[in-house]
This record gives C-alpha cells, structure tokens and sequence, in this order.
C-alpha cells in the first residue's frame, strides 16, 4: 500500500503541473461553461413569466445550446480526457530509462500500474467534479432556482458514472502504453480506437440495419420497424458511448422512462397513459438503467485487469 501511495502522489503531481492538463482543463472548462451559459440563457427567456417545472435546474445539462448538451459533449469528447492522460503512461517511462529505476525501488511491481491508473482516476474525478460545480454555480445565478435533493443526487449519480466512463477509456489508453513502446504509436491506437468506436459503430448499425429491415420502401411493417429499431441498438450498444449515453439520458432526465428509442403502446397502456406523465424517481431511474451502468463499469473492471495482467508479465529491462 506504501508503493501504491507513492507512486500516486508522484503520478498526480505530474498531472497538476504539467502544461498539458491545464490546457485540457481550461479548454473543457471553458467549452462547458459556455454551453451552460447559452443553454441557461434560453431557458431563462422560454421560462419567464412562467412556473419553473419542478427539475428545472437539470434542464442545463440536457438543453442544447449551439450545438451539444453537456451530457452530449461529454459523451463524445469526454473519453479525449482519459486517452491524453494515460496514452504515454508506461511506454515514457520506458523511453526515459525510469521504468526500470522504479522497478528496482523497495515497492511491488503491481504498484506502479495501480498508482498511475489511480491517479488518472483521481484527476478525472477532482477535473468532472470541478467542471460540475462551476456549471451548477453558472445555473444558480442564471435560472435563480437552488436545486432540489433529488436533483442533486441525480447530478452525483451522473457524475459517478462519468467518472467511470473516461476512466474506461484511460485503461485503454494505458494499455496501448504498455503494449506499444512508441509514444506516438500508443497515441494513434488510441485515438483510431475512439473515432472507430463513436463514428463507425454507429453508422455500421444504420447500414446493418437498413441491409436486414429497410425501413425506407412504402409499405413498411410494424414488425420491420421493430427489427430495424431492435438491429441498430443491439450493434449500438457495443459502443461504451451508447451505454454512457443512454444510462445518463435517464438519470438525468426524470421525465424519460426507457432507453429504447421505440416503445409499442397497447390498448391499456393508452387508456392509462396519465401515468407516463409523471416523473420517475430516483431509484426507478437507476433501475431502469442498471444493465447499462453495471456493463460500464464492468468493462472498465475487465480493461483495467487486462493492462494489469499485461504489465505483469512483460519484462523490464534497464537502458
């Protein structure tokens, strides 16, 4: 636990003060806030003179302002977090001559990876939460409604499953370190990595789906709506970016009660459709999309143990 905790520090020292991090950190921070504002604004002018809803204050991380929402930006530049800080985790140290200095250190050898992949944890935890209470400081004084418990529950439980999401992506990031020796070679695998799979899983299920259920002809069946629908997010939901998405759409939009793009409604189901009005709880919320966020972390588990097993049995040799 000593090692651990040294090669921590030293690991989340060198976050804090490297140009790159600020860098990243001011450009997100910066791009967020000015997506809140917008979004905040808009709101601002639909709701006044008006009642305010009762989950007005988590209207600004799903309202659109130019172009994405917040929950979007993160979804889709958030994984960019994870893979800068962890691409060049090991494979520097080996470029350095400083892998081997720290393997003959008094620490475990299983202390190094698990420092560096903690301190990236660490740092993408202390950076979200940063980001999440600066926006919700921006709400306060833009909308001028303090948020309700259940919100912010709502608002911790995104956060947490953010925190796993890029996490996620920083194991992968780690271990293209370790499996590669190029820095620049580790970098574009996990750059090739992303792109594959927040633009070309998605457009592969499309084209998947209208090859084996086009939709497109006159004359479309509801059956083959539905196994068009069914096709495409059964391929989507291979994609880390899907789980992240549909998971958090839920918890933090009360008023959604699915992550099914499709839901067929019977004859009951119209007749007592004032129940679908109403907003879900918290813990209804987090049922719904406990598949979802259990797969999420259960692969950040799994790519983690890879990069641990695979740093494990490499060898290290000194320069």
């Amino acid at each position: 636990m000593h090692g651990i905790y040294t090669v921590f520090r030293k690991e989340l020292a060198d976050h804090f003060s490297s140009y790159r991090f600020l860098i990243l950190f001011a450009l997100i921070t910066m791009v967020s806030l000015i997506m809140v504002y917008m979004a905040g604004m808009g709101l601002r002018q639909e709701l006044e003179g008006v009642a305010k809803p009762k989950f007005v204050f988590l209207m600004l991380f799903t309202s659109t302002g130019a172009l994405f929402s917040l929950v979007q930006f993160v979804a889709f530049f958030g994984p960019l977090i994870g893979l800068i800080l962890g691409f060049d985790a090991i494979n520097r140290e080996r470029a350095t001559g400083t892998l081997s200095k720290l393997v003959s250190q008094p620490i475990y050898r299983d202390s190094i990876i698990n420092g560096k992949f903690l301190a990236g944890v660490a740092t993408i935890a202390i950076m979200l939460t940063s980001i999440v209470l600066l926006i919700s400081a921006l709400g306060l004084l833009l909308l001028g409604v303090v948020p309700g418990i259940e919100e912010v529950l709502r608002i911790i439980f995104y956060l947490v499953i953010s925190i796993f999401y890029i996490s996620f992506w920083l194991g992968v990031a780690i271990l293209f370190s370790v499996l590669f020796r190029g820095i620049a070679t580790s970098a574009l695998a996990s750059l090739a990595l992303w792109i594959f799979f927040s633009f070309f899983v998605p457009l592969g299920a499309t084209i998947l789906a209208n090859a084996f259920a086009p939709i497109d002809q006159e004359g479309a069946t509801v059956e083959r709506i539905v196994k068009h629908v069914r096709i495409q997010r059964a391929i989507s939901l291979s994609s880390t970016m899907s789980l992240y998405s549909d998971s958090t759409a839920v918890i933090i939009d009360p008023m959604r009660k699915t992550t099914k793009s499709l839901v067929l409604v019977g004859p009951m189901e119209r007749i007592s459709s004032a129940r679908f009005k109403n907003p879900l709880p918290l813990t209804q919320s987090l049922l719904v999309v406990f598949p979802h966020i259990s797969t999420l972390i259960a692969l950040t588990i799994i790519c983690f143990a890879i990069t641990y097993t695979t740093f494990m049995m490499q060898e290290v040799r000194s320069v």
